[in-house]
């Protein structure tokens, strides 16, 4: 017999088992109404807002994947999305281009239930907020358009999940 079948064997008739590992769900509330929402309908509709909320739900299900526990769920439902910057339609040649001010920083409101092994360790609504996103060099591409949410989620899921620790804004 192979080492590994018998390792395996043993283990099974042991009654040993492999704690599952860390999930996350991610969901969206009514997309269509968020802060961005009607700037999306001016610029593609539901077919722009939809490669935001993908970036969104991969990036928090990396972040699970990352910082998380095997046997830990977290489930997390996005209530409302405010992307760094704005369109300036005004601006000739540039309609579709989110300009970066001081104020126009980055906010994510979400509830969230993280459970450990079936048993819910934490539960919360919270607004994210990054009003300092212009000066963080973050260790996303200049090139990824969601590279100042990504940022600010990234240091939420620490801070929740991992530090304790608030996050850094």
């Amino acid at each position: 017999m192979r080492p590994l079948r018998c390792v395996c064997l043993c283990l099974a008739v042991a009654g040993w088992s492999v704690p599952a590992a860390a999930q996350v769900t991610v969901g969206f509330d009514h997309p269509e109404t968020y802060t961005d929402a009607a700037l999306y309908r001016d610029h593609g509709g539901a077919k722009a807002r939809e490669p935001a909320m993908q970036g969104i739900r991969q990036h928090l299900e990396l972040l699970g994947q990352r910082y998380l526990r095997p046997g830990q769920k977290l489930t997390v439902e996005i209530l409302d999305v405010d992307l760094a910057g704005r369109f300036e339609p005004w601006r000739p040649l540039a309609t579709d281009v989110r300009f970066m001010r001081d104020v126009t920083w980055p906010r994510i409101k979400l509830r969230y239930t993280l459970q450990d092994n079936g048993i819910v360790r934490a539960a919360q609504t919270e607004t994210l907020v990054d009003q300092a996103y212009q000066g963080r060099a973050g260790p996303y591409l200049t090139s990824d358009p969601l590279r100042y949410e990504k940022a600010m989620l990234e240091d939420w899921f620490r801070a929740r999940f991992v530090d304790g620790r608030p996050p850094r804004h």
